[in-house]
Parts: C-alpha cells; sequence; structure tokens
C-alpha cells in the first residue's frame, strides 16, 4: 500500500518537463578578477543574464561577420577562375549559406548582382552599397550597422578583391540568429515563462526566491610540469585595485587575466614568460610569480613526456579568435596524446543536430527521433547543433570551429521538441535507445528539478551496460538537485567562466562532480552557421568529450573508472577539494589522458571516490533517496 502511494505520486512527476540548461553568465569588466565562488543575489542575477544575452548576441555577431568574410575571400582569392566560375562559386555559397541573401560582385569597376533584395529594404541597402564600394575604391573591407527591415536584422559586408584595386564583393547577410539566439536565451533564462505554463505540468525554479550563500575560496594544489609562454601566475602580497590591475593589463599588453584561488594568471599578448616575470618582480614585489603550470590532484605524477608537448593549434577559422575555452582545459596539449576513436561514439540527447552542417558532415552516425518516430533527428532549435560541435565538429578543415575530438561521432537523439521541451519518457527512451545501438557516453544537457522513476530506471540501464553517463547541472545558481545530474550514476557538472570562477548562473550543490567551461562557448549552430551561446548546456559536452577522448585511449576503462579519471585530474578550484561550486574542479584534458594511459602510473587512476552501490532496494523515491545519502557519505569521505 505504502508503494503504491508512492508509486501514485510519482505518475504526474513522470511526465514533467526537461528543458534544455542553457544560461549565459556574464560581468561588467569580465577581465577584472572576482570571487571564485559568487552567487549573486536574485537583482543581480537577473541584470547578469539580461547582459549576458546581449554578450552571446554580440559574440555570435562577430562570428557570423568572421565566416561570412571568409566565404567571400575565399571566392575572391581564386585569381585564375573565369567569371562564369566565380559565379558559379557565388551561387553555391549562397546556396549553402541560405542567410548570405545578396551580393554584388564589383568586376573592373561595373556591378553584378546574384539574389534579390528585399522590396522594403532597398532603399536602404542601396546606401549602405554606396559606403561599401567607397571603401572598395579605398582598398578596404566595410561592415554596416544593424539594419531592420519587417522583424529581420541584416548587414552590409565589403571584402576587396586582392587582385584588383577597387573591385569586390559586397553581400547582404540576413541575421535573424541575432534573433534566434536573444529568443533562446531569454526563454532559458527565465526572462520570460518557460516552458509554457501547464503544458507538462511542470514548474521551474524561480532565482527570484533564491537565498545568498557564504562564499569562501581557496588556494590551487597541484604538481608542476611545463608552462605556456607569454603567461605567468603570480601571487600579490596585497592584491591590486581596479586601478592597479587597468596599470598592469596595459603595461603588459595583457592578452586575458583570471583568477584561480588566491592567484592570478596573466597572459600577454606579445611578452615573454621571462619578461613577465621581470616586470612582476620590479614594479609589484609579489609574494611570488612563475611560470604558468599544469596544475593537477597530488595523487597522481606527470609522464616525463608531457613537458616536451607543444599545444596544437589547428586551422579552423574561428579557433584562436573565439576558441578559449579548449586551451584553458589544456585540450590542445592533450591532442598529442589523443584525439579520439570513431568507435568511440558520444549520443547527443537533445533537440537533434544538423545532419548537413558543414562543419559536422561526416561526425555524425546514425541516430533516433524519439519526438517523431517517423522524421529524422533534425534540428529544429539550434541548441542540439551547437553541443554536438562542442565535442566534435570537424578539426583542421580551415573552416568553422573545432571541437574537442577530432575522430569520435555523434549519435543525434532528439527527445526535445522544437519549443526545447520534451517529456521524461522521451529522455528515458533516447537513453535506452541510445545504450542499445552502441553510445559508450551520453551528453544530456537538459534537466529538471524532479525525480521520475522511469527515468532514473533508464540511467540505471544505461549505467549497467557501461555507458558514461554525463548531464548538465542547470542554470537557476541555485543548490536544489537537477535531475538527471543529481542521480549517482551520473556525472554532473557545473559551468565556470573566462576568468576560471563559478559561472553566476550555474546551480551548485554537494553532487556536482566536475566544472568546465560555459561561457559564450563558439560552436556550430543551424543553417550552416555558428554562435556564441553560454549555459551548463555548454559546459557538459566539455566533459562528454573528455570521456569520449579517455575511452579511445584506453578501451578497456570501466564507464566508473573513466568518471573518476575525470575527477581525480580535475585542477582544484575554490575550497581545497570537493567543494559545491566546482566539485573536484575544472576537468583537465591532458591530465585526464595521461592517466588513462595504460602504461601510466597506476595511481593516477586509482579511484578517490568508491564506486556507486546500491544496498538499498527499496524502489521509487525511496530508493533513490537511501542510495543518495549512502553513495555521497562514501565519495565525500572515500
Amino acid at each position: 500500500m505504502f508503494r503504491r502511494k508512492w508509486l501514485i505520486w510519482l505518475i504526474p512527476l513522470a511526465a514533467l518537463t526537461l528543458i534544455i540548461f542553457i544560461a549565459p553568465t556574464f560581468a561588467p569588466g569580465s577581465d577584472e578578477p572576482g570571487p571564485i565562488a559568487y552567487s549573486p543575489p536574485p537583482l543581480e542575477e537577473s541584470k547578469l543574464k539580461k547582459a549576458a544575452v546581449q554578450e552571446d548576441m554580440e559574440a555570435t555577431d562577430m562570428l557570423c561577420t568572421k565566416e561570412c568574410s571568409a566565404e567571400m575571400r575565399h571566392i575572391l582569392a581564386k585569381s585564375g577562375a573565369s567569371d562564369s566560375e566565380r559565379r558559379r562559386h557565388i551561387l553555391t555559397m549562397m546556396k549553402s549559406h541560405p542567410h548570405m541573401e545578396h551580393f554584388v560582385w564589383i568586376r573592373n569597376g561595373k556591378p553584378v548582382s546574384y539574389g534579390q533584395v528585399p522590396e522594403t529594404a532597398r532603399q536602404t541597402f542601396q546606401k549602405q552599397v554606396m559606403k561599401a564600394k567607397a571603401a572598395l575604391a579605398r582598398g578596404e573591407s566595410f561592415k554596416s550597422n544593424k539594419i531592420e527591415n519587417e522583424g529581420h536584422k541584416y548587414m552590409v559586408l565589403a571584402i576587396p578583391d586582392p587582385h584588383r584595386h577597387g573591385d569586390g564583393l559586397i553581400g547582404l547577410v540576413k541575421q535573424d540568429i541575432l534573433t534566434e539566439v536573444e529568443r533562446l536565451g531569454r526563454r532559458n533564462l527565465r526572462l520570460v515563462p518557460f516552458p509554457s505554463e501547464g503544458r507538462y505540468r511542470t514548474e521551474s525554479a524561480d532565482p527570484e526566491t533564491q537565498s545568498d550563500i557564504t562564499v569562501r575560496s581557496g588556494e590551487d594544489n597541484g604538481d608542476a610540469s611545463h608552462y605556456y609562454e607569454k603567461e605567468v601566475v603570480v601571487k600579490f602580497r596585497n592584491n591590486p585595485d581596479q586601478s592597479g590591475m587597468e596599470t598592469i593589463k596595459k603595461a603588459i599588453d595583457a592578452k586575458h587575466v583570471r583568477r584561480v584561488g588566491y592567484t592570478y594568471i596573466f597572459r600577454s599578448n606579445t611578452m615573454s614568460t621571462k619578461q613577465l616575470t621581470r616586470y612582476f618582480q620590479k614594479h609589484w614585489k609579489p609574494q611570488y610569480v612563475e611560470p604558468h603550470y599544469l596544475y593537477i590532484t597530488n595523487s597522481r605524477k606527470l609522464n616525463t613526456v608531457t613537458s616536451q608537448m607543444t599545444p596544437i593549434v589547428p586551422n579552423d577559422a574561428l579557433y584562436s579568435d573565439y576558441q578559449w575555452n579548449l586551451p584553458v582545459i589544456e585540450t590542445d596539449v592533450g591532442w598529442n596524446v589523443s584525439k579520439g576513436d570513431d568507435e568511440v561514439i558520444v549520443a547527443v540527447l537533445d533537440t537533434g543536430v544538423q545532419t548537413d552542417h558543414p562543419d559536422l558532415v561526416g561526425q555524425l552516425v546514425e541516430g533516433e527521433n524519439i519526438v517523431a518516430a517517423e522524421d529524422q533527428p533534425k534540428d529544429d532549435v539550434g541548441h542540439g547543433t551547437h553541443v554536438a560541435g562542442i565535442i566534435a565538429a570537424a578539426v583542421n578543415n580551415g573552416e568553422g570551429v573545432a571541437g574537442m575530438s577530432w575522430y569520435n561521432k555523434i549519435m543525434p537523439i532528439k527527445v526535445l521538441d522544437g519549443s526545447g521541451e520534451g517529456t521524461t519518457y522521451s529522455v528515458a527512451q533516447g537513453i535506452i535507445w541510445a545504450t542499445d545501438h552502441g553510445a559508450k557516453v551520453i551528453n544530456m544537457s537538459l534537466g529538471n528539478y524532479a525525480s521520475a522513476e522511469f527515468l532514473h530506471d533508464a540511467l540505471k540501464y544505461a549505467y549497467d551496460h557501461d555507458v558514461v553517463l554525463i548531464a548538465a547541472s542547470g542554470n537557476d545558481n541555485t543548490d536544489q538537485p537537477g535531475y538527471p545530474a543529481a542521480y549517482p550514476e551520473v556525472l554532473a557538472v557545473a559551468a565556470t567562466d573566462r576568468n576560471g570562477e563559478k559561472a553566476a548562473f550555474s546551480n551548485y550543490g554537494d553532487y556536482i562532480d566536475v566544472a568546465a567551461p560555459g561561457a559564450s562557448i563558439a560552436s556550430t549552430y543551424t543553417g550552416n552557421q555558428y554562435a556564441a551561446l553560454s549555459g551548463t548546456s555548454m559546459a557538459c559536452p566539455h566533459v562528454s568529450a573528455l570521456a569520449a577522448l579517455i575511452r579511445s585511449k584506453n578501451p578497456q576503462l570501466t564507464n566508473e573508472e573513466v568518471m573518476d579519471i575525470i575527477r581525480n585530474t580535475a585542477v582544484d578550484l575554490g575550497e581545497a577539494g570537493k567543494d559545491n561550486y566546482f566539485g573536484y574542479g575544472q576537468i583537465n584534458v591532458i591530465g585526464a589522458l595521461e592517466a588513462a594511459d595504460p602504461g601510466a602510473n597506476q595511481s593516477a587512476a586509482a579511484p578517490a571516490v568508491q564506486p556507486i552501490r546500491r544496498p538499498f532496494q527499496l524502489g521509487g523515491e525511496i530508493e533513490l533517496w537511501f542510495n543518495r545519502i549512502f553513495n555521497r557519505f562514501g565519495r565525500t569521505t572515500g
């Protein structure tokens, strides 16, 4: 009778919506380091989220501008092409990039047009074309201000012909992607009601009701290995104020500054490590200044080869300028150890994936549409395509972005509909389908604050079949556990920002395992485009990609051993040891891959936490509650 009452209570919970966890973080003057684990109060959180949407739109605008400009330069570079060949190239580009709607090709001073300009925008367009022509006459590029027309956003770009002075290409680019990024951010940040009230009888945590927390920080711990040129780590005797920090950044030509524990990491555009060291010793007399070493947990030792490794810099067009997130977690060094294996498949449970995106072609295997079984798992939101690109966008192809893995494949599983919503049943079915079809890692950038027995049973099924399960923690700046992240079988991921701090939006709690970058992450987007999005949704695939790289390096490791390696090799942030904001710390790709090496010191992969055990077979919520307490005690004291 007791169990029946529990089941009756669980039935409506099982139909609760799971929504994509995407929530930007932004702080004015983000180059200025701040507290490591700061959870903003409600009013400030709301302001930060609104500012974050704007920041992601601006970053997406820059991505669009650079990618479109690169396509136009590619055509103009074909100096030996005939007029008919160039015309074919332009039409092909417009077909594969439908947001590039109209071109004027200035050849020998004469304009030739391709595509159509909306009638209502022609007058404005012609004014911008005149400015563009003037820029081409000077041999300069041109970008217009935003053009608003009947609910659409446009910009005009002009790229000079490198072979004919005064000639070039002028393009009209539709930027509806900016509206999509704004809508997606506002909706999923709960700046507008989402999900739709009453659709799935769901409730969302309201940031306005969350209480403040006590914040403490700790110093990084780790062993030294190689260091990055043009970077130093400084611990001041007295931390500089904002004016002092601006003086430092100007003096060293700073590329970025971030705070980790009690120390600051400075990276210069022009000064070497030795020059930086001399500057700080002379002008600031710090407690210490040293090269930026790779810090890892104290329980393992690096292979001697690590210090000889140099970062691998791929030629993807947007990598160096926009993908700050991959070097921060040592992905570029980790590629020396493993670039992945196409036998290790990562299932992405999300809104689907654009299968013909030029940066994802050849990176996918057959997937499934749980929402509409008769259709392909195509992405009608953009979120799933963005997540997939973080993991496996084609690397070193000279186009777009680089994924964390060069060779691991993505299995797209559509479990969320065109509104970004889906039931626990659809997610559970997606987990089972992916497991039965060979997925070794499952990425779940989705969740809610209610548990469901069917969903948990599906996760147990995948876990028992040796699948690594990884989920986003959520974006309401709350310690309320989100599911599926809070289940003991799942690796729960929090988000960090560019400064290595807790992202303002990121959920926290004792169930957090690790953290990963989640602020303004550049990746693939629907319509053959690229966008910058932020949130634990973006942090989660970093960890999934790392799990795939580990399994590629050592296929003999079990799912729990993979998760232990990720935890054990994370760079400790915040309080010493595991804490509620970063878990065991921010993931470290090179450290994890060396620990996974079958020939490495076996202590490197030794579990620091106890394997999941289920001594209480009580069923449903009771079993979950007891086992969470049992396993958490083992994890925090093991």
